[in-house]
């Protein structure tokens, strides 16, 4: 392995992350003590053949500095070059949360739809469980067919919380 994810720890308002940069891009904003921690990591490492060192960089920076203004309620999108690292269907599900709307929520079965994937909605619910760049991708906006909130990697009190923020912003837009 030559390459490199460069990685930070960023620690939210809500709950600590990892920030992760692969060749200029950002591969991690995830949950620090999610339950699939160590498979994220992984599957990473795999996809990127690349090893884990701790080093701020530039990309990194400018994460945590769009992070800031989202928590501070100054930002509703972010602009920061991703690189998203899995399959391809778990490409696909991951680029339909890019296209969700700052503090709209739409159901699993939404997803799987835009997807093209209408009876295949445990798999794209397994899809975003595996998302690795939480927040900036959102999965958080994700809730059940039947308004609920489900399960997320930060744990749903922050799903809760992130939704919230979202909502309050957007009323103050």
């Amino acid at each position: 392995m030559d390459k490199i994810i460069y990685f930070q720890n960023y620690k939210s308002p809500v709950g600590d992350l990892i920030l992760g940069e692969n060749d200029g891009k950002l591969c991690m904003a995830d949950w620090k003590y999610r339950k699939m921690r160590s498979s994220i990591d992984f599957r990473l490492k795999k996809a990127l053949n690349a090893d884990f060192l701790e080093l701020n960089t530039d990309i990194l920076q400018e994460t945590k500095k769009q992070l800031d203004e989202y928590f501070l309620r100054e930002r509703v999108y972010f602009d920061l070059p991703l690189v998203l690292a899995g399959t391809h269907f778990q490409q696909q599900v991951w680029n339909a949360l890019l296209e969700i709307e700052f503090g709209q929520m739409i159901s699993y079965q939404t997803i799987a739809n835009r997807v093209e994937k209408e009876k295949a909605v445990r798999a794209v619910a397994s899809a975003i469980g595996a998302n690795a760049i939480s927040i900036i991708v959102p999965c958080h906006r994700v809730i059940g067919s039947d308004g609920k909130l489900t399960g997320y990697a930060g744990g749903l009190p922050v799903k809760k919380k992130l939704l919230a923020l979202e909502q309050q912003t957007r009323l103050s837009l």
